[in-house]
């Protein structure tokens, strides 16, 4: 055991200290954040995390703390966001109305929460964003907790839980699957998943929004065609490659502002170009949805789904197989069905229910089991 030892500490004496300095999960600045909640304190972070492949990637996001002094360590929430973008300038920490996209932000605050927000990979920093890409966002997800662990004036605890909605929610999935693998020291408590998309090939094609449909497959091929160096023209002739390329590279998602003429016009030629195509049954497009949908019996633990009957992005079809298939493996799951609210209010309506959900985990109860009803 010794020489085992005094071979480890040979070993890190020898790495440059850069290669220490870029562990995944260290903290490389906090800067304080005007605004926010009454009663809270803010930070844009930014951190190293690691990509699939183990490289040393930096990414940023946001902590949000109750202002007032924890008695203990703060336990912490994962908020994973829904889709913003997909380059650098639409990470949700940049925007002035990060506080108002943030689904329950001060109810999180109010019950004592620590939250953390990461961007994820390519949002925020300079890199292509791996949209949908589970292994990379998962793991700078769990390197943002370990990160906000660093900072004293936050208080954080081992102890977390993962929350997020559509692509978040797809990310909190993935992160639940590799938590104990890559962050075990950390203590997942539970996750809870809004409208997430879990099979992202039906996904992709299941959508009843079809212009909503046609923007994120620019997104997603525009992404993907960076990240895995994958050329276009497999899916678009020249003319349309170059339309889903401006459509992602110019358009964040903004609440409440009108889409330009660009973008709308933009939009139909995608839908025209996609109108006999399916990204799920052409390569490498197929290969890349499949390693990145999400296997119902891998996620470990207290699980909860919402999904709106209505959803006209994420179909609630796919969303109830996933949950049937969980069930069939033996797995328990907490199934929020609304009957309204569409896409963009999942979160909110189901959040009263899902922070009960949390806080009963955080207290080490035992989880209610849907599966019976589903």
């Amino acid at each position: 055991m010794l020489r085992i030892l005094l071979s480890a500490i040979l070993f890190l004496a020898a790495l440059p200290a850069t290669a220490l300095a870029q562990t995944p999960g260290t903290l490389i600045s906090a800067d304080p954040v005007p605004g926010g909640p009454e009663a809270s304190r803010s930070w844009r972070i930014a951190y190293w995390s690691s990509d699939a492949r183990g490289r040393a990637i930096r990414v940023t996001g946001m902590v949000v703390a109750p202002r007032d002094r924890a008695p203990a360590p703060r336990r912490v929430i994962a908020w994973t966001h829904g889709t913003w973008g997909v380059v650098e300038r639409c990470a949700p920490s940049l925007s002035a109305n990060f506080w108002n996209a943030t689904p329950a932000l001060s109810d999180m605050l109010a019950r004592g929460y620590l939250v953390v927000a990461p961007d994820y990979p390519g949002l925020g920093s300079p890199m292509p964003h791996p949209y949908l890409v589970g292994t990379d966002t998962a793991r700078s997800v769990l390197d943002a907790v370990r990160a906000a662990r660093s900072l004293p004036e936050a208080g954080a605890s081992r102890d977390f839980a993962v929350w997020g909605e559509s692509q978040g929610g797809h990310a909190a999935l993935w992160t639940a699957t590799e938590a104990a693998r890559y962050a075990p020291e950390l203590r997942l408590v539970g996750t809870a998943a809004a409208a997430p998309p879990t099979d992202l090939a039906a996904n992709l094609r299941s959508g009843s929004d079809l212009n909503v449909r046609a923007m994120l497959a620019a997104y997603a091929a525009y992404s993907w065609s960076q990240h895995f160096d994958h050329p276009l023209s497999s899916l678009f002739n020249k003319t349309n490659a170059g339309v889903a390329t401006r459509l992602a590279r110019n358009n964040c998602v903004e609440l409440g502002k009108n889409p330009r003429i660009g973008t709308i016009l933009g939009i139909l030629s995608i839908r025209n170009a996609l109108r006999s195509k399916d990204m799920g049954r052409i390569e490498p497009w197929a290969g890349i949805a499949r390693a990145n949908s999400v296997l119902p019996r891998a996620v470990p633990g207290p699980l909860l789904i919402a999904q709106a009957s209505d959803d006209t992005v994420v179909a609630p079809a796919v969303t109830r197989s996933f949950a049937v298939q969980r069930c069939r493996s033996g797995a328990p799951l907490r199934y929020v069905a609304l009957p309204s609210g569409g896409h963009a209010g999942v979160t909110r309506g189901s959040a009263a229910v899902t922070l009960d959900w949390l806080d009963a985990r955080f207290a080490g109860q035992r989880p209610p089991n849907d599966c019976g009803r589903i």
